[in-house]
Order: C-alpha cells, then sequence, then structure tokens
C-alpha cells in the first residue's frame, strides 16, 4: 500500500484505474504546481456523477482547505446507517486502515479513532474525532454533520503521528424520492512533516474518493434494507413534500 505511494507520478498511475473520472496526469501536476489563494478554485468537475470540488488555500493554515458539492442516489436512513459503521470505515473511506468506535456521548455525538495510510518512508498518521450530528426535524429537511479533531482524548501510540486538525462541516438535503444533496467544506492537517505535493493531493483527491466510496456503501443491501434502529429519526424527501 505504502509503495504505491512513492512519487506523485507513481500515485497518479496507481490511482487512477481506481477513481475512474479522475483528470489527467497533466493536469494534477499543473494544478498541484499552481498557487492557490482564498478564493475557491474548481479542482473537479465529474458531470456524469454529478460530483464537484474546490480548494483553496486560507490564510494562517499549512495545507489546502477543501468543499464538495454532489448528489448521491440513495434515502437518508441509509445514508444514516453507513455513517454509523463505524468499524466499516476501513472499506471505503480514503486509505483507512483501522477505525472504531471509541465513544457514544449521546444519540448524536460519537468519538471515533482511524488509522490512514501515509506515504512511503513518512509514519502512519492516526486520529481521534468528535462527530456531531444535527438530525432532520419535521420542519427542516436537511442532516448537517460537524467533525472536529480531539488529538488530546486518548494518549497517542507509539509509531504514528496524531494528527492535530480536522475541520469538517457536510449538509445531506433529500431532493428526490431516492436522492441526496451533499455539501462538504473542511481542512485537515496530517501533522509532523509532510511533503506539501503529497499532503495538497490528499486534500484535493480524498473527498472525490470519499463520496464515491460513500455512495458504493449506500448501495449495498445491508444498508438500503437496514432493520436496526438508528438513535434518532430520520425522514424521507416525501415528508417535507
Amino acid at each position: 500500500m505504502k509503495s504505491r505511494l512513492f512519487a506523485l507520478g507513481l500515485i497518479l498511475a496507481v490511482l487512477m484505474p481506481t477513481l475512474p473520472a479522475f483528470a489527467n496526469g497533466d493536469d494534477d501536476l499543473d494544478e498541484l504546481r499552481t498557487p492557490l489563494g482564498n478564493e475557491w478554485r474548481l479542482t473537479r468537475h465529474d458531470q456524469r456523477r454529478n460530483i464537484k470540488t474546490w480548494s483553496r488555500l486560507e490564510d494562517g493554515k499549512r495545507y489546502r482547505s477543501f468543499k464538495v458539492e454532489a448528489e448521491l442516489e440513495g434515502t437518508v436512513d441509509s445514508l444514516a446507517h453507513v455513517l454509523l459503521d463505524f468499524e466499516n470505515y476501513t472499506k471505503w473511506f480514503w486509505e483507512t486502515r483501522e477505525s472504531k468506535l471509541v465513544k457514544q456521548v449521546s444519540p448524536t455525538e460519537f468519538i471515533v479513532y482511524m488509522v490512514h495510510n501515509a506515504p512511503a518512508g513518512l509514519p502512519d498518521r492516526d486520529t481521534v474525532l468528535r462527530g456531531v450530528l444535527e438530525p432532520q426535524t419535521r420542519t427542516k429537511p436537511f442532516v448537517m454533520l460537524r467533525v472536529t479533531a480531539a488529538p488530546d482524548y486518548m494518549p497517542q501510540k507509539r509509531g504514528l503521528v496524531r494528527m492535530p486538525a480536522e475541520e469538517i462541516t457536510v449538509k445531506f438535503s433529500p431532493v428526490a424520492p431516492n436522492k441526496i444533496h451533499v455539501e462538504a467544506e473542511g481542512y485537515f492537517d496530517a501533522g509532523g512533516t509532510v511533503p506539501a505535493w503529497a499532503a495538497n493531493f490528499v486534500q484535493r483527491s480524498a473527498p472525490y474518493s470519499v463520496i464515491l466510496g460513500m455512495q458504493r456503501m449506500m448501495g449495498q443491501d445491508r444498508y438500503m434494507l437496514a432493520k436496526s434502529p438508528l438513535p434518532f429519526t430520520v425522514y424521507g424527501w416525501s415528508n417535507y413534500n
């Protein structure tokens, strides 16, 4: 796994088959070399899958922030079951080799621990995240997810670098009987020493990959037909129309 991240050219050559709508390698290299400012720059527009991604470099931050808009096929119920199945994030979340629920603080607040693969020659990263869900109501159709890093919540593990910052806000809105509009914006700092090209490549590519993975999981019967109760109430598009 790590060897495929040895150099940027190798990353693009290996990952492009697994990300079928990825832009061509020359465009990727040009985009990574071009300085960013405070304004959002469109970095990807997958018209077939209805996914757009943007990036920008904010003042006072080491790495790029990202923004995503997409439309997912599925229901809020199936989406909620995917999001709450923390142990299976390894099957779809970007370069995740370990994930687990540490504590359920309340029906809508969760502490999650994850370990991510790092480029060759660098120690893998781990992160402790606090996720807070703002559920739908009968008058508010969207679900809001806010994720922040909690690096001091757990002791650091030997051989891993703890990610010091992660700030992500995601809004999920049902817009049709079987369609959800997603708006996400965020930033993360991998901590330690990371080549700028590697960090920027992840910031640019991970959000798109995560959306693809989320869509794939939502289409599985275990989530589409899930009967296990959710810790909060969800509503479909028909409840608001």
